[in-house]
Formats: structure tokens, sequence, C-alpha cells
């Protein structure tokens, strides 16, 4: 039986140091970045961090600050549609 969330034992963070993910520095964010871009189920993880929401950590590639600034610039949950077109 699948769940919503089967997706995290595909995620290329579980095979690192979570402290990486939850790191204050902008080294940390950068290095955690390269982890996500890597990752096959990045948008998996980036919708979970978004809906949830996530308030700490970098997910699905965005820190904390970068998915607060699409939850205001899409606060009726277009966040989806805000992210594609800035892709």
């Amino acid at each position: 039986m699948d769940t919503d969330q089967d997706w995290r034992a595909h995620a290329l963070c579980a095979q690192n140091d979570p402290d990486l993910f939850f790191a204050a520095g902008a080294l940390e964010h950068k290095l955690a970045k390269t982890v996500c871009r890597r990752c096959p189920v990045r948008s998996e993880c980036l919708s979970y961090a978004m809906e949830a929401p996530v308030d700490h950590g970098v997910w699905g590639g965005l820190t904390e600050r970068e998915r607060r600034r699409y939850r205001r610039r899409a606060p009726q949950g277009d966040w989806r549609t805000l992210l594609a077109n800035s892709a």
C-alpha cells in the first residue's frame, strides 16, 4: 500500500547528514540545494514542504525563506503555477 509520503524512501537527502538540510549558513544551503537538484523526488518533497507547511530547512531545493516568499506571492495556494512560471 502506497502512502502520500512513500517518496521519502527515494530522497537523496536520506543518504546525507540531516544537519546539512537544517543548517543556517549560506554554504550549507548551497550544498543542500546541490543534493536537491539531483534528487528524483524533488517535486514531491517541495509539494510536501509547501502544503504542510514546513517552516525550517531546505526542502525540494528551496530554503524556508524562499518558500515563504512563494506562499506570500500565491496566498490562495496557487504556488505550483508561480513556481513553474519562475523556473
